[in-house]
């Protein structure tokens, strides 16, 4: 699936910069590599992806999402090399009911959004999954479940990739502004923010303690796509059986019980960290650098404007469930 197989890249449209493909490519990789260097943040790599895509264009668009795809996934991985099992069942257990009564509220959301602003159907839904459980791995499992078409999934990954790049920028604020500790902030962002880039990215910010929930009970939310998927198949009325379950947990979970009961694991942990933090800062520059604006311009006014209802309810709800009654 390119959601920008339209884009020439040695003419992308919309680009400021008219240089030649060499340059191009030559500037983009410079970027690129600068991004693993400790001198930049989650927040900072978002953003120099972004202006790469409103400037030169990315010259390596077709591979973009096979590339973040899996290199979100060996960040992930990495991030457990920091954590300790005990902490995280206890965070999975604090973030269960969250979850369920999330998930479950948004998609109901959702669905009546889409019924009012007579949206196509599976678009609507592929945004209500996408903000419910995680970001564009749930669109990317489902679409196919569905037999959703190319157009649908673009504008679906469009919109959440987006409120993504808000959310790395705002939640940290939002929660200093609120004063919330660093388990409340790990608990919202896995509730709030859709995609598991961005949710480690703005807990990374926040403090160790806060990545270590955030990414333990998004991981975990992460697991719905899989009874979701299955519920897809009764909605839709799909007779595919072709459901994609995030293997890679598995991988994170295993190095979660080396670090914790492993000694020579747990001493080699801090570099293992420090190249998956690395990991996850080029995988946000390569979703940036994939927003350009003909994909902004695709996603259209109903379909944000579903998805931005989705996230405030979602991210208001929670939050103040997080402040009241945690």
């Amino acid at each position: 699936m390119n959601i920008n197989k339209y884009l020439d890249a040695d003419n992308p449209p919309g680009a400021l910069l008219n240089i030649n493909s060499k340059s191009r490519k030559i500037i983009f990789i410079t970027c690129a590599i600068a991004c693993l260097t400790p001198f930049f943040n989650p927040a900072v790599a978002l953003f120099l992806g972004l202006a790469i895509a409103q400037t030169i264009g990315h010259p390596y668009l077709h591979i973009n999402q096979k590339m973040t795809h899996l290199l979100l996934q060996v960040s992930v991985v990495g991030l457990g090399f920091g954590m300790n099992v005990q902490s995280a069942l206890q965070a999975g257990r604090e973030g269960i009911l969250f979850t369920v009564a999330s998930i479950s509220s948004t998609l109901v959301l959702g669905y009546l959004m889409g019924r009012w602003l007579k949206l196509e159907k599976k678009t609507s839904y592929l945004i209500s999954t996408g903000t419910a459980i995680c970001g564009g791995s749930a669109i990317a499992a489902i679409s196919p479940v569905i037999n959703a078409g190319e157009k649908q999934i673009t504008v679906a990954l469009g919109c959440v990739f987006i409120l993504n790049s808000l959310a790395l920028f705002l939640f940290p604020a939002i929660g200093h502004y609120f004063n919330l500790s660093q388990t409340q902030f790990g608990l919202w962002c896995a509730i709030a923010v859709h995609d598991t880039s961005s949710v480690v990215g703005a807990a990374s910010k926040y403090g160790a303690r806060a990545l270590e929930v955030a990414t333990t009970v998004k991981l975990a939310r992460a697991l719905w796509i899989i009874p979701v998927a299955f519920l897809s198949t009764f909605i839709f009325k799909s007779k595919t059986k072709k459901i994609s379950i995030p293997y890679f947990i598995s991988l994170f979970i295993l190095a979660m019980i080396a670090n914790t009961y492993v000694p020579a694991v747990k001493a080699t942990s801090p570099v293992l960290i420090s190249l998956a933090k690395a990991g996850l800062n080029l995988t946000l520059f390569l979703i940036g650098a994939g927003l350009s604006r003909q994909v902004l311009s695709n996603v259209g006014l109903k379909p944000f404007l579903q998805g931005i209802v989705l996230w405030l309810f979602i991210s208001t709800v929670s939050l103040y469930a997080i402040l009241h009654l945690s």
